[in-house]
């Protein structure tokens, strides 16, 4: 049974690991891609809901791994699939669900706990199979209730690299980046990598003086797990980098710190974004791009608006189309920008895969 925090109950079949989960209960609303959805560290301690009614009928690959491993707390599922059918599968998702110890439900109502997130908003979670669902379900209940928030959650040091390591670029070097590991996920590399870019991918708890070394063209904010409001060092870090004049970009977590490097605050969303669907107006263009995006937190502000930073005018460079939530910041003289959603969306779209040749063009400027 899936129990949530406010006493809400689904009963379906064991998909994944038998045992218990706890996590943040959020939905997804992407068509494809479960492995990289699965493998996304953004996802570290969430339990995902899958809006698609059958899931795994790809099967489970050695190629579109987002990290080392799945990082969702636990899946919950409709209709998951009886046969996996690609060419590229050397598993099932199943199979990979319980080698990784991930616990999931399956043949539970998505529609109706989908809706029950929208209208309640995202909260506490547990997935309980086997032995585990033995126990009463208020008992259950304050097994999920006792688990910490998610607001106020410090985790991207949990999801980072613990050393340095580098991608060369395809073909010639243009540049060098020093991308700051707060949840990267493997397409953004090689996303840097195909435009001639060397990556010093660091972790999360790297010195300003630590990047001075690697002599790089330009700094890369990635995205990643938790409360931004957590991020007092990655954003000190983050004025450092400013501060040197050093171009900056940043992604979905990254577009938070760099957010509050300028002086916006943030906040908890309601159910957050999570999805491929997503559409976004740059403010500078007119130009809507269908994106890829994954957030419960987002930066407070409202599309146009400029405002005063120790490192120059900064204005609120792109929202979204449905709800008007900030989803993109920058220097207005240019040598910084970020993006809430994910240009680098492996599983699609490819709309804002342009944003990657803007920051080219940054570092070949400076």
């Amino acid at each position: 049974m899936m129990v949530l925090e406010d006493g809400r109950v689904f009963r379906g079949s064991s998909f994944g690991a038998e045992g218990q989960t706890l996590g943040e209960a959020v939905f997804c609303t992407a068509m494809t891609g479960y492995q990289e959805t699965l493998t996304d560290p953004s996802y570290h301690r969430q339990i995902v809901v899958a809006t698609a009614p059958q899931i795994g009928n790809t099967g489970w690959n050695d190629e579109d791994d987002e990290s080392k491993q799945i990082w969702v707390a636990g899946y919950a599922v409709r209709d998951p699939a009886r046969r996996a059918s690609n060419w590229r599968a050397t598993t099932t998702l199943q199979d990979e669900l319980v080698r990784q110890d991930v616990v999931g439900i399956a043949g539970i109502d998505t529609r109706a706990l989908v809706r029950h997130l929208r209208t309640r908003g995202s909260m506490k979670a547990g997935i309980f199979s086997g032995e585990a669902a033995a126990a009463s379900v208020e008992e259950l209940l304050a097994r999920v209730n006792g688990q910490p928030s998610m607001l106020g959650a410090d985790l991207a040091e949990q999801v980072s690299t613990d050393q340095l390591y580098t991608i060369e670029p395809a073909g010639e070097r243009r540049f060098t980046v020093v991308a700051v590991d707060l949840g990267i996920k493997t397409n953004t590399p090689r996303m840097f990598a195909e435009r001639g870019m060397r990556v010093h991918v660091v972790p999360s708890n790297v010195t300003l003086d630590q990047i001075k070394e690697l002599k790089p063209d330009g700094v890369f904010l990635s995205n990643g797990p938790g409360d931004p409001a957590t991020q007092d060092d990655a954003v000190a870090l983050t004025k450092g980098i400013l501060g040197e004049g050093l171009p900056l970009f940043g992604i979905c977590f990254g577009n938070q710190i760099l957010g509050r490097a300028l002086g916006l605050q943030t906040y908890k969303m309601k159910f957050g974004h999570r999805g491929i669907n997503v559409p976004i107006v740059d403010h500078a263009t007119g130009q809507i791009s269908i994106t890829a995006q994954n957030h419960g937190f987002a930066l407070e502000g409202e599309a146009g608006q400029r405002f005063d930073t120790p490192f120059g005018t900064a204005e609120v460079s792109h929202t979204c189309a449905n709800d008007g939530t900030v989803e993109g910041v920058r220097l207005v003289d240019g040598r910084a920008f970020s993006v809430q959603y994910h240009p680098e969306a492996a599983a699609g779209p490819h709309d804002a895969a342009y944003l990657f040749d803007r920051f080219a063009g940054l570092m070949e400027g400076a």
